[in-house]
């Protein structure tokens, strides 16, 4: 008997997916102990959990297992010759494609260099390396051996780099001679000269010679890594079987003192997440293809740019490169030429890429294409409805975090049958996945919010496998930061405020600091952005809370317009206000609605809306100010003017 062509929605919460969910909640031993067989173990575990030192927990605890063996040497068998790894620069105009074989090679090789220059079981190994082959090889290689990779964003600059270095202290460097920063090559080798300086850190430095741009070696701590290369290019390195609980990486997120601290993720927690995510929310099967637009430094590029669709035996897509060059059809030229099925990127880079229209996605055969997948800050109902209209494909957002390492609020296209699809809510990623039990608290009181009520998102107990087992030498912190116990029972912070419908779907409204007080009401900034970007006329929008002298806290909005807006600067300031007042009420409307050229970001693509926040409120002025944030400071300095905004001084 066949499946209906057209099968109708179903409700997440009764779903075969929803009672999986629901079992791993209240029978969290026996669902992880079958998602466990998910990898190989080479010698099985003595217990699922080991909670006795809650909130620090052992997942597996005594089991061996290896995670480049189960991302690359189990495959070789039956996939040897499938694409694994394909790598592609916009910048340099070259494509690299690895079978299981060829990248099982790559890997023993790198894994016999670093094992040359000193490297051991425990060591860390500090990645500097822009989107490229060797970036997803030296992280396997680490794993190969039991060493600690920390990949560190190539955009950082020196002193960021530095601060990784004297906490990291590791055994050896990787680095590249160049990369590129909106398309101009810029020196990773230099900046790691500097950093090493800047640290004192002694460590010796494995360079992989683009042929970009000359550097110069330092004698006896600069090794050229294509000579190497050529001498172990028969390497047989075998892999270092570890226990579960032993890290596999760190990885930096940034703190609220400004300081660095580092994600310090264990080994087979990690894979067992990862395989669970992969087979049970993307859905993903082994020869298909993936393709994350994120960097390796960043936590997505990390879990579904190299492990995850490895874990899987898929091919993994990995881009260098801007979305926008040479135009914004770049990414769906790539989906169509390598056939991809599942597709993992950002609402930001969605958003972007909206500036070009639809056209953009008709300029390639986006067939193969079953869903795209958003991450890393909540997607707006506008770009949701846009994007699925544009693209013709399911859009799916998740919310997750760093420190989870994959989602933890989220919804697969169909229940577990693989055909009948899951009813969904735009502005809300769904429900809680595996064995995440959340719950939403009044920020006063600390108790449970009713449903419609904003409340702080917590995960009540211990974390899942695959979360953060500790900040790297920092457990203090680690508990100080994340942790707090109420009636005996522990609880982490997300410091996000989210919203549940009475069917259970979370809507992530931001974190804490951007839901602001006006007037004894809460408001979330987000609220305000989303009606903001359903007017054609704008492109992106960051809301903030600014300091006023009666109302404690107003809403101000900065906007970027499209091209050829149909109104005047005024209009288009008066139409927004009002259509605020329309969704939400009067005490909701920007007090001031300031346009720019475009919004401050983070390397990795995030707004800074407190930068703009404290240069508002007079807390930030030019002094230490980027020289490409200059323009936009003196434009919010120049609103500085009545509104009852405070100007200090």
């Amino acid at each position: 008997m066949h499946p209906p062509s057209s099968p109708m929605p179903v409700d997440a919460a009764s779903s075969a997916y929803g009672q999986l969910m629901l079992r791993s909640q209240h029978d969290p031993h026996g669902f992880w102990r079958e998602q466990a067989g998910r990898i190989h173990w080479q010698r099985d575990f003595d217990e699922v959990l080991d909670d006795s030192r809650a909130p620090f927990v052992r997942w597996f605890s005594g089991g061996l297992t290896n995670l480049c063996h189960n991302a690359v040497d189990r495959h070789l068998a039956q996939r040897g010759e499938q694409a694994a790894l394909v790598c592609v620069s916009q910048e340099t105009g070259q494509e690299r494609v690895l079978t299981y074989r060829q990248l099982h090679r790559e890997v023993n090789v790198m894994a016999a260099i670093l094992r040359e220059r000193g490297v051991q079981r425990g060591d860390r190994v500090l990645v500097y390396l822009p989107v490229m082959a060797e970036a997803a090889i030296a992280m396997l290689a680490c794993a190969r051996i039991g060493a600690v990779h920390a990949v560190v964003f190539g955009g950082f600059a020196p002193a960021s780099l530095a601060n990784r270095l004297l906490d990291a202290e590791p055994a050896l460097v990787i680095c590249a001679d160049a990369g590129f920063q909106n398309g101009v090559a810029v020196s990773y080798k230099a900046w790691v000269d500097e950093a090493l300086a800047l640290a004192a850190c002694s460590a010796p430095v494995l360079v992989v010679d683009r042929g970009l741009l000359s550097w110069s070696a330092v004698d006896g701590r600069d090794h050229d890594y294509a000579s190497l290369r050529a001498r172990h290019a028969q390497a047989d390195v075998p892999c270092v079987w570890l226990e579960s609980g032993e890290p596999s990486y760190l990885l930096y997120t940034s703190g609220t003192t400004g300081q660095p601290k580092a994600v310090q993720r264990d080994t087979g927690g990690h894979a067992v997440a990862l395989a669970t995510s992969m087979a049970l929310l993307f859905q993903g099967q082994a020869g298909q293809t993936m393709f994350t637009t994120s960097d390796p430094g960043w936590v997505v590029g990390h879990s579904y740019g190299v492990y995850a669709p490895l874990l899987t035996g898929m091919c993994t897509v990995l881009y260098e490169g801007s979305p926008m060059r040479p135009d914004a059809s770049a990414w769906w030229r790539l989906v169509q030429k390598y056939q991809v099925n599942l597709m993992l990127s950002s609402a930001t880079a969605m958003r972007l890429l909206r500036r070009g229209g639809r056209r953009a996605f008709r300029a390639a055969d986006l067939g193969s294409l079953r869903c795209l997948f958003l991450a890393g800050e909540p997607l707006d109902e506008p770009t949701a409805a846009w994007l699925e209209e544009a693209l013709g494909k399911p859009v799916i957002d998740h919310y997750w975090q760093t420190e989870t390492g994959s989602p933890v609020i989220g919804l697969p296209l169909t229940d577990l049958d693989g055909y009948t699809p899951l009813r969904r809510q735009r502005g809300s990623p769904g429900m809680a996945t595996a064995g995440y039990r959340l719950a939403l608290l009044d920020e006063r009181s600390a108790q449970p919010c009713a449903p419609g009520n904003k409340g702080l998102l917590v995960v009540q107990g211990v974390l899942p496998p695959g979360c953060l087992s500790t900040l790297w030498r920092r457990d203090e912190l680690f508990l100080r930061t994340y942790w707090s116990r109420h009636d005996g029972q522990w609880r982490y912070a997300t410091f996000d405020v989210a919203l549940a419908d009475a069917g259970g779907h979370l809507r992530v409204l931001g974190r804490a600091d951007d839901v602001i007080n006006v007037a004894g009401k809460r408001l979330g900034t987000r609220e305000v952005e989303e009606v903001l970007l359903a007017d054609d006329a704008v492109a992106e929008v960051a809301v903030i809370g600014v300091r006023h002298r009666l109302r404690g806290q107003v809403p101000m909005a900065v906007v970027v317009a499209r091209a050829h807006v149909d109104c005047s600067a005024g209009q288009l300031e008066h139409r927004l206000g009002e259509a605020v007042v329309a969704a939400i009420g009067a005490w909701a409307r920007p007090r001031r609605i300031v346009l720019v050229e475009a919004l401050p970001r983070t390397r990795s693509g995030k707004v800074l809306r407190r930068f703009m926040r404290e240069v508002i409120d007079g807390d930030a002025d030019a002094e230490g100010c980027p020289p490409e944030l200059l323009p936009l400071l003196l434009e919010l300095t120049g609103s500085r003017q009545d509104h009852g905004v405070v100007v200090p001084g």
